[in-house]
């Protein structure tokens, strides 16, 4: 029988990075706390896949109360993408979920992965199967500034444009989904999860993002899954303009030394090749004003020259 809250890729990648994780605070339900924190959200990030079964990772918004609990093990979201969103459609009954509550302003995290279990014109409802905290390292603080009104069309692009290179470049944070590779344990399934720096700690060279990976929680949710399926989702979001981007592409792990000499503080590096991708311009129904970043990411450094 299966106790591991870890799948074998998620323990392959541990062992890689030469960590146990013992992974205590994964249960099969959400504590009160949680239940009640995605209530207060006005802002939720979400994983799906596409008929393909690429990952995608997106963004839903809505008044505070639109994400709650009815009981320990279900998430009601009264919200779903809109059509301009690449993520349309690929809500369904029994679809595998990746969700992310994040409050910017405090940096306080929760996920909460699982399956559709229901799903109306009002929204969805998942089945928790894994619920967790994450620390607050490396999320910059945010505060909403206003509401907007969301959405002006979706541009599709086969490469990255000059446009979304600059966004990237100037990013300190974005989201990224994955998924676990067929045939997984009971342990797998989607997942989205943070990621942050100091702005331009991802580095654009044409189609090819690098990007470091900075200690975290151990539990290498993310890179356990590319381990095993290297199809991964991004979301970019400008936080002022409310764009979004949102791309797919192929992940690759570098688990050599060579990352601690490239970045200050990472431990490891990985690809993103995109194979293609979403431009929404103003497409959060939010916009936020930054406040500061994480006192983790106040300790990581920029990119030095390749010797």
């Amino acid at each position: 029988m299966e106790t591991s809250p870890f799948h074998d890729d998620e323990r392959a990648a541990q062992a890689f990075a030469d960590v146990r994780a013992a992974g205590g605070g994964i249960r099969a339900f959400m504590p009160d706390q949680h239940r009640s924190f995605f209530e207060l959200l006005p802002y939720l990030f979400v994983a799906t896949t596409d008929a393909q079964g690429w990952p995608l990772a997106t963004m839903l918004t809505s008044a505070p109360g639109f994400v709650h609990s009815p009981d320990p093990v279900t998430l009601r979201v009264n919200a779903l993408p809109d059509r301009h969103d690449p993520a349309a459609g690929s809500i369904i009954e029994g679809a595998e979920l990746g969700i992310l509550g994040l409050d910017l302003s405090t940096r306080r995290r929760n996920r909460a992965n699982g399956r559709v279990s229901g799903l109306d014109d009002q929204g969805f409802t998942v089945a928790v199967h894994q619920s967790f905290g994450n620390c607050p390292q490396y999320i910059q603080g945010r505060v909403v500034r206003s509401k907007a009104s969301a959405g002006r069309g979706v541009e599709q692009m086969t490469s990255l444009d000059v446009e979304a290179m600059a966004m990237i470049r100037q990013a300190d944070t974005f989201f990224v989904a994955s998924r676990s590779r067929p045939g997984i344990s009971a342990a797998g399934g989607v997942d989205i999860s943070h990621r942050g720096g100091r702005s331009g700690f991802v580095q654009v060279e044409g189609d090819v993002l690098t990007i470091p990976d900075y200690r975290g929680n151990r539990y290498f949710n993310t890179l356990g899954n590319l381990l095993g399926e290297p199809r991964a989702g991004l979301l970019f979001i400008d936080f002022e303009t409310g764009d979004l981007l949102q791309l797919q592409g192929l992940a690759t792990i570098d688990w050599s030394d060579r990352a601690a000499g490239l970045v200050e503080g990472a431990e490891r590096l990985w690809t993103f090749r995109v194979t293609g991708g979403w431009r929404r311009r103003a497409a959060a129904g939010l916009r936020w004003a930054f406040v500061d970043y994480s006192p983790a990411t106040e300790r990581t450094g920029v990119w030095r020259p390749a010797a």
